[in-house]
């Protein structure tokens, strides 16, 4: 699989941005931040489209601001 400069520039900010969320959700016991963590550290392996790794990291990443638990 060709490695694009998009994927790894995308994958590097919601692996920042993962970290921050799972790093926030391990120390305050929140479900919630601690997933979308998880899943942002995952995302960047399983979508080889620029364009849908952006759409669906940007998905993931709103999502603890509108559920809170």
């Amino acid at each position: 699989m060709p490695v694009n400069q998009s994927i790894l520039l995308l994958g590097v900010l919601f692996g920042a941005i993962g970290l921050g969320y799972f790093t926030y959700g391990r120390k305050q016991r929140a479900i919630v931040p601690l997933c979308a963590g998880i899943i942002l550290f995952v995302l960047p392996y399983l979508v080889p489209n620029p364009t849908a790794l952006f759409l669906v990291g940007a998905g993931v990443a709103i999502v603890p601001f509108f559920i809170r638990y």
